[in-house]
């Protein structure tokens, strides 16, 4: 059984990658204690997993605030995708449970897209590229996989067009999914780097538009 505070972190985790608390959002340890009905020890331990996991900053003087990911978090956590999830699909099969995971994740986006419902098409998304890296069949890169989802999903919530963002995409993991099981791991592998290379410029590009308005 996890503790407390871990239920506590995976919580609050939740709630800030869904937007709850946007980025750069100072949270106060006192009310959010008392809103959550827990101790202000056991918050302070859960802060400490999310500051871990790079999801909150601790700032001298001004207390815990959301994470705001930066030109240079991005690039970073573009170059750790690339280095997991194209290789993961390179190496799996077709006939791996996680492709129906994969199946699932993208039908749930293509229903958000005809929705317009953005937030469920980038929780659709990340769901997709999670599935991709089971194809592993490794629990601790997983793990950390579902982090630098995490606070990309950060960087995704600092921008102001969800829709250029995200839609774009659900044709693409189409197309990736199809080429995987049409053609096998090393094609799709490479579909998916150009398709990360793109990625990452679109959210790259936003910023830049974004800082110099």
């Amino acid at each position: 059984m996890p503790a407390p505070d871990d239920t506590l972190a995976d919580a609050l985790r939740e709630r800030i990658i869904l937007g709850e608390f946007a980025p750069g959002t100072r949270l106060s340890e006192a009310s959010l204690a008392d809103h959550l009905g827990v101790s202000r020890n056991t918050l302070r331990e859960a802060f400490r997993v999310l500051a871990e996991q790079g999801l909150i900053e601790h700032v001298p003087h001004r207390g815990v605030s959301v994470a705001s990911p930066a030109v240079a978090d991005v690039i970073d956590i573009y170059r750790a995708r690339r280095l997991i999830e194209p290789a993961a699909l390179a190496a799996g099969s077709p006939l791996h449970p996680a492709v129906a995971d994969m199946t699932a994740a993208l039908e749930r986006g293509e229903a958000a897209l005809a929705a317009r419902d953005w937030r469920a098409l980038g929780t659709a998304n990340m769901a997709f590229h999670e599935a991709i890296v089971a194809l592993a069949d490794s629990p601790r890169l997983g793990r950390l996989y579902r982090d630098i989802a995490a606070e990309l999903r950060l960087a995704f919530l600092e921008i102001d067009s969800p829709e250029a963002l995200h839609a774009p995409f659900v044709a693409r993991n189409r197309s990736l999914l199809e080429t995987f099981l049409a053609h096998g791991g090393e094609a799709a592998a490479r579909q998916l780097h150009d398709y990360l290379v793109h990625s990452e410029q679109t959210v790259l590009g936003a910023y830049t538009r974004q800082r110099r308005g």
